[in-house]
């Protein structure tokens, strides 16, 4: 085992040189849990919201979470890729825009440079950037143990706030992405309160259009609901319909309706449900060329 490991103030910290090192040490410490940019769990661990695990697992030294890979059928993002990695990555920023758009969006430079898309996703909080981006591309996760690998739709991966799927002893290994075909267009928007802050809302659209006629659709979104969701009746009523400014303004209405927001010191229900409604709207006008733009 090639394991390099010391003493810090949270317990021990194990730096694996692989994944099976990893998983591991994983199985063999109760409670040790993997970190990598440690954006949210030693910030969580610090203000008390959870306690200290009795052990980290650094993934930094693990080279085949790393990277991303453009094949002919898929996208493959590693674990560990960072938001900045994703941020300056042309070609994937011409293949997934809404994903390019979420990642720059995240946070300032130093923790672009820090944060990765697997981190991300394992904190499942229901404000996160990247979930409504990725789902409306279609994303699964890839999720790896000693046992062996085991593939998960996004949609089924992030479970509760703060909770997902992973079983003991896995790690979030990568996420797989659909090519997009040819004519598919993508975005992103997000209300916060200031620069850096955690979306209020946020709201993600892919769209291929079929001649005049919306063909492929996927809209998307956070900060609205316990998790991440599809709106599927809003894709429903867009499907094989002519954009105009009277379908695009019902899609808006159909995705205010269905959230499920709260209220909390940061904003009201209703201003989450409205927003939701005007960024579906401006999404969709802004990917199909239809609409009429107007004031929130």
């Amino acid at each position: 085992m090639s394991t390099e490991t010391t003493v810090c103030t949270i317990g021990a910290y194990h730096r694996p040189a692989t994944l099976d090192d990893a998983l591991r040490i994983l199985r063999d410490v109760p409670g040790a849990r993997p970190v990598a940019g440690g954006t949210d769990l030693l910030v969580h661990v610090r203000d008390g919201r959870e306690g200290a695990p009795p052990a980290l697992v650094s993934l930094r030294r693990v080279p085949e979470l790393c990277g991303v890979t453009i094949e002919d059928g898929a996208v493959t993002i590693g674990a560990l890729t960072t938001m900045s990695d994703i941020v300056a990555d042309a070609e994937l920023a011409r293949l997934l825009p809404a994903v390019h758009v979420a990642a720059a969006d995240f946070g300032g430079v130093q923790i672009r440079n820090a944060a990765t898309i697997g981190g991300n996703l394992v904190n499942a909080s229901p404000c996160a950037n990247l979930p409504p981006a990725l789902l409306v591309h279609g994303a699964s996760v890839v999720l790896r143990a000693l046992g062996g690998v085991r593939t998960v739709d996004l949609r089924d991966f992030i479970v509760g706030p703060g909770e997902t799927c992973l079983r003991d002893g896995e790690v979030l290994a990568a996420v797989t992405i659909p090519r997009p075909l040819g004519g598919l267009r993508s975005t992103f928007r997000r209300t916060v309160r200031v620069a850096m802050d955690m979306a209020l809302v946020s709201v993600a659209a892919a769209v291929a259009m079929d001649g005049g006629t919306i063909g492929a659709v996927r809209v998307a979104a956070g900060a609205v609901a316990p998790t991440p969701r599809r709106l599927a009746e809003v894709e429903e009523l867009l499907r094989g319909a002519v954009p105009d400014e009277g379908l695009l303004r019902r899609a808006g209405e159909l995705a205010a309706a269905g959230v499920a927001p709260i209220s909390d010191v940061r904003a009201s229900e209703s201003y989450r449900r409205h927003m939701t409604g005007v960024h579906v709207r401006r999404a969709l006008a802004e990917l199909t060329a239809g609409g009429v733009d107007g004031d929130a």
